[in-house]
C-alpha cells in the first residue's frame, strides 16, 4: 500500500478582527476571553497562526456565531460590497 498523499494545505480565512470591532472588543480582552495570548489573536487576524479546532470553537462561542460565519476556506467578502453593491 502506497502511503497516502498530502494535499498542500489551504488558507483559513476568518472574520475575528471585523467581529471584535464590531463588539468594541481590543485583542486583550478578546484574548482573555478565549484563554489566550494577544499575539495569538494578532495573528489569526493577520492569517499568520491558523487556530486549533478547540481555539476556533471558543472564538466561535464567545461570539455566538456558527464556526462556519467566522471561519472559511475561501476569503469573506467585505460587508461593504454586500451593502453598497461594490
Amino acid at each position: 500500500m502506497s502511503p497516502a498523499r498530502r494535499e498542500p494545505q489551504r488558507p483559513i480565512h476568518n472574520r475575528v478582527r471585523v467581529l471584535r470591532a464590531e463588539r468594541g472588543m481590543t485583542r486583550v480582552e478578546l484574548a482573555r476571553a478565549v484563554a489566550v495570548n494577544p499575539q495569538t489573536i494578532g495573528a489569526l487576524e493577520r492569517g499568520d497562526h491558523y487556530p486549533s479546532l478547540d481555539l476556533a470553537l471558543r472564538i466561535c462561542e464567545e461570539f455566538g456565531l456558527p464556526v462556519e460565519a467566522v471561519f472559511g476556506r475561501e476569503p469573506f467578502e467585505p460587508l461593504s460590497t454586500r451593502v453598497y453593491g461594490g
